[in-house]
């Protein structure tokens, strides 16, 4: 894969498939990736249909538009507990015809076998070169990331929660395996607070051949660390793109005065999290909230430090709070809003 460390900004008003068009112009066109020799895969980024933070039909339609010399184009999710990788998939129903086709990566039959972070797993063949990968998500305040960590929904397990302590890991060993990403596409339609649904509106478009340095762009867009963010760093220790915003070309709109404005847009964001109440009222409502979005629904057996995760994937911070989570999830249990047993690694809860 031509590896270059260019990110192209473009801001847009309504029109994505300009935007998109002008952006792939500007990192010098996709004419080796666009031919009828390669099928192209779009691993979107889809926690739950039921919410809007992934990428926008607009930008995905533009994405599959782009490519059209490829004899076919796959949209690619796996299975998690909000739902199958079809069900979340309908999302993009629109655009599904002969060509552009929905894929579950969690159904293939026809898999490699990899070694990812210590661990034998089965990924599709599809994900694999020659084909061509494409990886979209959105723009987020999020530390674990939002392009690189896309890749995580590349693993076909269902339970996919107990593997966040090697993510950073895991991550780049499906890069790897699969020969890297060969087109980054960050919808900055919308800020978005961590994985959560504050959003403030930015019209931001980010696209790269380096996904590693459009992270890396969008990371200091959203007011974060790139060099303190775990996911981008086991990247650069890699060589597997660029992670020194010092060292990427950033084409389009001028950088400096992009970072201005998302930085009237972070604190637009904080204000909006703050007015919105933050952090739940009580950890009882967080957990109530937790168990009404079927996080706990049967065959999901939780640990304490899964439920920790879910509140930090909303930017809600847990450091420290265990034993009030703890004693929370037993308060439940006492009520019957949840099932409950201590397996050999720690308690575990559930609901019917």
């Amino acid at each position: 894969m031509g590896l270059t460390s260019k990110v192209a900004i473009v801001k847009f008003d309504e029109n994505e498939a300009e935007s998109l068009k002008e952006a792939l112009s500007l990192i010098g066109g996709i004419d080796d990736l666009n031919t009828p020799e390669r099928t192209v895969i779009v691993k979107v980024g889809v926690f739950s249909h039921k919410a809007d933070n992934h990428t926008s039909f607009n930008f995905v339609k533009a994405i599959v538009d782009s490519f059209n010399k490829a004899p076919k184009v796959f949209l690619a999710e796996s299975d998690n507990y909000r739902g199958t990788g079809l069900e979340r998939l309908q999302i993009w129903k629109e655009l599904f015809n002969e060509r552009t086709v929905p894929f579950n990566l969690s159904d293939e039959t026809n898999t490699r076998d990899v070694t990812l972070a210590g661990q034998e797993m089965k990924l599709s063949s599809i994900l694999f070169e020659p084909n061509v990968l494409v990886d979209t998500h959105i723009l987020r305040t999020f530390e674990r990331g939002s392009i690189l960590k896309n890749l995580f929904g590349c693993t076909p397990t269902r339970k996919k929660a107990k593997f966040h302590k090697i993510l950073s890991q895991l991550l780049a060993d499906i890069y790897e395996a699969v020969g890297g990403v060969d087109l980054a596409v960050m919808d900055g339609t919308y800020l978005w607070r961590g994985a959560g649904d504050v959003r403030v509106r930015m019209n931001t478009l980010l696209v790269s051949r380096d996904a590693v340095a459009v992270e890396t762009v969008g990371a200091t867009l959203a007011g974060l660390k790139p060099e303190r963010m775990p996911v981008i760093q086991e990247f650069v220790k890699r060589g597997l793109g660029e992670g020194n915003i010092e060292n990427i070309e950033i084409v389009g709109t001028p950088f400096e005065s992009i970072k201005s404005e998302f930085k009237s847009g972070v604190n637009d964001l904080k204000k909006k999290w703050r007015e919105r109440g933050g952090a739940p009222k009580s950890w009882a409502s967080g957990i109530d909230s937790l168990i009404g979005k079927g996080f706990f629904k049967h065959p999901n057996r939780r640990t304490i430090e899964e439920v920790a995760k879910a509140f930090e994937a909303i930017g809600i911070s847990t450091k420290g709070k265990a034993g009030i989570i703890t004693a929370t999830l037993t308060r439940r249990m006492k009520k019957g809003k949840l099932k409950g047993t201590k397996d050999p690694d720690g308690w575990v809860y559930w609901s019917e």
